[in-house]
């Protein structure tokens, strides 16, 4: 799985890095990074959290 983010949309509420923070990171006034090209399986859970609590639905998940 590999997760698409909208930088256009993402307003840094930091939603994602508190649902999967081993995946996302959003620095003080900036927007989400994805710390991973390929998300391995034991993080899917949180991925899918972190997708599902965004607020600007700025995060989507492509599967391989």
């Amino acid at each position: 799985m590999k997760i698409e983010a909208d930088h256009d949309l993402c307003q840094g509420h930091a939603m994602c890095s508190m649902e999967a923070p081993d995946v996302f990171t959003v620095a003080k006034h900036g927007t989400v990074e994805v710390l991973m090209d390929t998300v391995p399986d034991r993080l899917r859970d949180d991925v899918e959290a972190a997708v599902k609590y965004c607020p600007t639905r700025a995060l989507g998940i492509i599967e391989d």
